[in-house]
Parts: C-alpha cells; structure tokens; sequence
C-alpha cells in the first residue's frame, strides 16, 4: 500500500466513521441521508451552516434544510447562535445513547398507539357487520384481532419501561 499524506489518511478515516456509523443510525428510523448528516455533524464536533453541510455531503442545501429539520424534531441536533455569524448554525446533540433511545423509543410507542387504535376500528366495523358473516369466520377473526391488540399492549408496556 502506497504512503498516503495525513490528509488524505485523515479524509479516509472520517469516511468510514461517517459511512458505518450512518449504518448503525439507520437502524433507528433515520434515513441514510440523514443519518449521515447527523454524523457529519456529530464528527466535526463544531456547529456548521447548511451551505457547510452541503460542501461537506455533496448535496444540495435543500437536502440539508430538509434533513436537518428531521433531525431538529427528533431532538437530534440543535439550533446555536455565533457571535460574528448572520446564518443559522447546527451542531449534533453529544449526548447519543440517551437521545437515540428517547427518539426510537417514542417512535416504537406512536406506531403501536396507531396500530392498536386502528385495529380496534376495525375490531368494531366487524362486530358491527358480524350479522352479515358467516359466523365461524367472524369469531375466528375476532380472536385474532384481540390477539393483535394485546400484542400492541404488549409492545406499549414494554416500551413505556425503557422510557423511564
């Protein structure tokens, strides 16, 4: 393997850190662009404007405000202010384990409150319309219904104790 001067070393190695580090983030829900935002961020450890993040990512600045508002909601990233600079500056929260979980856990307990919620809705179209079913299938399907349901309870319980 040829030499390689410390910049381009130094360049390889925040590549990598920013591609498998990405990987791990999208496994919470994040996309792959923002996800490598959010670490772009996290790595350079000072805040950066859009036009900064889209140099950094070779991405366009409307891919970066759209990304950084998502980061924005999750808690992810924040808003600061500099002395001396008229654009708005992010930088990554520090604080990831606590963060992510917070994030993915109030994702998992959104999704499960829907589900539970619909499949509820659609526990009572079927009582409603049971008349009109051959009754067999009806229970069948009602059972497996409520089975559903306590599955989201389930889900919500045990979330509700990682939230704590």
């Amino acid at each position: 393997m040829p030499n390689m001067d410390n910049d381009t070393v130094l360049s390889e190695v925040q590549y990598n850190a920013v591609t498998e580090f990405s990987k791990t983030l999208e496994m919470f829900s994040l996309t792959p662009s923002e996800a490598r935002l959010f670490v772009t961020l996290y790595i350079e450890g000072e805040p950066m404007t859009l036009d900064e993040m889209s140099e950094a990512l070779a991405k366009s600045k409307t891919s970066m405000s759209t990304g950084i508002r998502t980061l924005l909601d999750l808690n992810l990233v924040e808003r600061v202010w500099k002395k001396g600079v008229r654009k708005d500056l992010y930088q990554a929260n520090d604080n990831l384990f606590p963060k992510f979980m917070a994030s993915y856990v109030q994702r998992w307990l959104d999704a499960a409150c829907r589900q539970k919620q619909s499949l509820e809705e659609t526990k009572t179209l079927l009582e409603r319309e049971q008349g009109n079913i051959q009754t067999e299938y009806v229970n069948d399907l009602k059972e497996r219904l409520d089975e559903m349901i306590e599955f989201h309870c389930l889900i919500t319980k045990a979330f509700e104790k990682l939230d704590h």
